[in-house]
């Protein structure tokens, strides 16, 4: 395998650790609830849904954590304020794990930010995104809030190439006055998480495996992604689907190894029903890896699946 010369920064989001070298710690595992057509929900602006099934899912992912050592956050995705706020006090009173909040609505993110602020609850999360398209609202929101840890999503909609993500981060691409890294630091941001984005097959979705181990090599920043985006949009795997959904299933989970076997520190791996498998797979390429890179001075975490599952 391989070992970064530049020295690995490792981020602590109550309590979950997140970065270092190849081998080091376990990947982070995010499950997304509430997502787009969820079953689980029955009103997603109002945020109504059934509880003792979104509880139980929550509780699988984290006993999945409990039980391989691969830390847990749950990814709370809502289309309105009044949907994310319910959401979040939800979770966060079933659950320990960190939050990532997530809309494509940036009020609704704003009103998030400052939601988990006022109640206390902004060291437990990841803010999801700090993109090209952020305003100066949405960064004002951001500094005069509590947060301190967000997503760095490298998505360049003018060059998709790894230069273009790479310039987005450092200067601004020519899309904004800056770079998202000093964005994120003029925002109070202190915990980078880069997300390389990932893009369809076909349209350079493997760049982002490549600039997994560009932007830890250049920064040091923890860097992962939801790479089982990559597989949904493929139209041919779709098609196989519609005769086996199982041939969609095994490449949905299994983009995980990809992305961890390029470096990747935490994956988003989609619908929070597939913790079951994703933990296992993901331990068995972080006890790989660990071995892999044995010679080269990494240690494995006491946490990590090397030590709980051999």
């Amino acid at each position: 395998m391989f070992k970064f010369q530049k020295e690995q920064e490792i981020v602590n989001i109550a309590g979950v650790k997140i970065g270092g070298q190849p081998g080091e710690l376990p990947t982070v595992l995010a499950g997304t609830i509430f997502y787009e057509g969820h079953s689980i929900v029955d009103d997603a602006n109002a945020g109504v849904f059934d509880r003792s099934a979104a509880e139980d899912l929550v509780h699988v992912q984290d006993s999945n954590a409990d039980e391989t050592g691969n830390p847990s956050i749950i990814h709370i995705f809502g289309n309105t304020s009044k949907c994310i706020l319910n959401y979040i006090d939800f979770i966060s009173s079933i659950s320990d794990s960190p939050l990532i909040i997530d809309s494509p609505d940036p009020n609704v993110r704003m009103r998030a930010a400052e939601y988990v602020s006022d109640i206390g609850l902004a060291d437990k999360v990841i803010y999801n995104s700090i993109n090209m398209s952020i305003k100066e609202d949405e960064r004002e929101a951001l500094r005069t809030s509590d947060v301190d840890s967000s997503i760095l999503l490298a998505f360049n909609a003018t060059d998709s190439s790894l230069n273009g993500r790479m310039d987005l981060l450092d200067n601004g691409g020519n899309v904004l006055d800056g770079g998202l890294i000093d964005i994120a630091r003029q925002c109070g941001i202190t915990n980078m998480l880069i997300d390389p984005s990932i893009t369809p097959m076909g349209n350079g979705a493997g760049i982002a495996l490549r600039m997994t181990l560009t932007a830890k090599a250049k920064w040091g920043y923890p860097v992962g992604s939801g790479i089982h985006n990559a597989p949904s949009s493929w139209k041919w795997l779709q098609d196989k689907r519609k005769v086996d959904p199982l041939v969609y299933n095994v490449c949905d989970v299994g983009s995980t190894c990809l992305q961890q076997a390029a470096g990747g520190d935490f994956i988003l791996y989609g619908p929070i029903e597939n913790a079951s498998y994703i933990f296992p797979l993901a331990s068995m390429s972080d006890i790989m890896i660990n071995e892999a890179n044995s010679d080269l001075g990494i240690v494995a975490s006491y946490s990590h699946p090397s030590n709980r599952l051999l």
